[in-house]
């Protein structure tokens, strides 16, 4: 008999149709049964003898929200025998309604061995207890990065790993291959809160660089140096393949997933092993031509998740966060139908706008490294961005930019957008900032960076400090010292704080209704219960 092992995931829904993600025991049919007749059956796909079923569910009603089941060779196994939580639930938002996002990143699963959390409660719990307790639901979970960390593994997974192999052979306690990947998503899915809460709230996903390694394409020089070593093709190979079958998929609509060449020959193979791998290599060896962003709209909100990771151009003289074709593709969804949309959010794990100091820091080590000044002083640029983490946005000038001018062009004349919101995570504290164009060339929509991190991590108290320093006028005009040292441009935008930073385990909710927009952040506190630290508006009807 079929068990379930992992899941169920409610991944995409809209006003008629949903996907649920689960993790079978063994080849099976999967259902989903909904309590108002809606429904859908899918035959699991094998992958590295794994066993796993997107199931499709149709005939939902918008404005409803049936509860469900799932069933495996017609047997019941959700909800679970016993459960404390309520029946998961598949909410079909009505036409007009408004939108509750929740925003977070950067969740270290790793549960604690003698009852403390050496990270202190775990955001996504809490607001689990909340809406079990009859508190408002979200209507979908933005997942921002470092869903798993397959370079940092807690006690309980370093013990597994040395059962299977020798932890004194590189990469040591990191995870080598794909099995090893599918014991994270184990220990982080199967938490009894996040599981349910993962059941009944739709999520959408993008990784970063922990969902691999740390620094993942920080440089063509880092690249190099990993490709040399003996594990890191099967660990990024692995990395990729559990990421496309734990995440990707369930970003994707019913109508993405009937066109996809890769989902249909792992579907339709006897074991869907080779094909998947195939498609990573193809992956690593040309990253242009996979895609891993994607465009959701619910309702009058559009959303653009932005792989910032995998999508890299790393050459030092032409270096871009976004290939030549992610850039394109990012330009025409933002200004495809600008009428159509009254907000638009786009996600991408790594902050758009940083504190001044850091901002600049990360500029001037980008001319280093291209050889603004000369060979010694590349060779200690590339030193310092792999110490100091020196390769966000920041570190792409000319990408920066040019994000700067399509927001500018996306948010100006008729038709364009109340908001345009940058949504990250990935540097453990939380701040909101403003850009402002020059005299002539703001545009007409409110542009934002929010900036949300950790859901259940920690960040040293001297990071904290330079956190903090990082937006003082003292550490503005340092920055601006090292900016002329690198002969760096004035960037075509300033900006400022707005709010924080704030630290600790946290959250971010977005309230979207017509052209208004309100957020509210929270912090996870020791009592299993979230404290709102700051509550705004961000625009009014």
């Amino acid at each position: 008999m079929a068990g379930l092992r992992l899941g169920p995931l409610l991944r995409y829904t809209d006003g008629s149709s949903a996907t649920v993600w689960v993790e079978a025991s063994r080849p099976c049919t999967a259902e989903v049964r909904c309590a108002d007749g809606a429904g859908g059956t899918a035959r699991t796909f094998q992958v590295a003898g794994h066993h796993y079923a997107l199931v499709p569910v149709t005939g939902l009603t918008p404005g409803t929200s049936p509860s469900y089941d799932v069933l495996l060779d017609g047997t019941h196994v959700w909800p679970l025998p016993g459960s404390p939580f309520p029946p998961s639930v598949i909410r079909s938002p009505a036409a007009g309604a408004g939108l509750d996002v929740v925003l977070g990143s950067c969740r270290w699963a790793a549960p604690p061995a003698d009852g403390h959390d050496p990270v202190g409660p775990d955001a996504l719990d809490s607001l689990a207890a909340r809406i079990a307790a009859g508190g408002q639901r979200p209507d979908v979970l933005l997942l921002l990065g470092d869903q798993v960390y397959a370079d940092e593994t807690s006690a309980a997974t370093r013990h597994w790993l040395a059962a299977r192999r020798d932890l004194a052979e590189a990469p040591g306690a990191e995870v080598a291959d794909y099995e090893e990947y599918t014991r994270l998503y184990h220990e982080s899915w199967l938490d009894p809160e996040v599981r349910w809460l993962l059941s009944t709230v739709p999520s959408c996903m993008i990784f970063d660089d922990h969902d691999v390694i740390d620094d993942w394409n920080t440089s063509a020089a880092w690249l190099a140096g990993l490709r040399a070593t003996p594990w890191w093709q099967e660990r990024l190979l692995s990395g990729l393949m559990s990421y496309w079958v734990h995440q990707h998929l369930g970003n994707l609509s019913p109508a993405d997933l009937a066109a996809d060449p890769v989902y249909a020959a792992v579907r339709s193979a006897p074991d869907g092993t080779e094909e998947l791998r195939a498609f990573a290599a193809g992956a690593d060896a040309d990253p242009a031509s996979v895609r891993w962003s994607y465009r959701r709209d619910f309702g009058r909100v559009r959303l653009l998740m932005v792989d910032t990771r995998a999508a890299r151009v790393l050459d030092e003289q032409s270096r871009a966060m976004l290939d030549p074709g992610e850039a394109e593709w990012l330009r025409e969804q933002a200004l495809d139908g600008r009428e159509s949309y009254d907000h638009l959010l786009v996600g991408t794990s790594l902050p758009w706008l940083l504190p001044h100091l850091i901002h600049d820091v990360e500029a001037w080590d980008a001319a280093l490294c291209r050889g603004e000044r000369g060979a010694r002083w590349a060779e200690f640029g590339e030193r310092l961005r792999r110490a100091a983490d020196l390769e966000h946005w920041a570190a792409f000038p000319e990408s920066f930019a040019e994000l700067a001018a399509l927001f500018a062009r996306t948010g100006s004349g008729p038709g364009a957008p109340a908001s345009i919101c940058v949504l990250s995570g990935d540097v453990h504290h939380a701040y909101v900032a403003e850009p402002a164009w020059p005299a002539g060339a703001a545009p007409d929509s409110r542009v934002l960076q929010l900036t949300c991190s950790p859901v259940h991590n920690s960040v040293p108290a001297t990071i904290r400090v330079g956190f903090r320093f990082g937006w003082s006028a003292l550490a503005r005009f340092l920055g601006r010292r090292f900016a002329r040292h690198g002969r760096c441009a004035r960037p075509p935008v300033t900006w400022r704080k707005r709010g924080g930073p704030w630290f600790g385990n946290q959250l971010m909710t977005l309230t979207l209704h017509g052209r208004s927009a309100r957020l509210r952040l929270e912090r996870a506190r020791r009592d299993g219960t979230l404290e709102t630290v700051e509550e705004s508006v961000l625009t009014t009807p």
